[in-house]
């Protein structure tokens, strides 16, 4: 499992630069990982592309 410190993370381009309340994410061994912006040493949430493709369309409302 690739460590946290390795991965290139990614934050959206809705985030402005005031720390407003993002996240980022990293796509690791096939999957995604999603983190608070505002901690990057805390918590890392990980998801298999399935799975992440499932909340996607979800939260779409598809």
């Amino acid at each position: 499992m690739t460590e946290p410190a390795q991965l290139l993370w990614r934050k959206s381009s809705y985030s402005n630069g005031s720390g407003g309340n993002c996240i980022e994410m990293a796509t690791p061994d096939r999957g995604v990982a999603v983190r608070d912006s505002k901690d990057p040493a805390g918590s890392v949430l990980r998801f298999t592309a399935e799975a992440w493709r499932r909340f996607v369309v979800g939260v779409q409302g598809r």
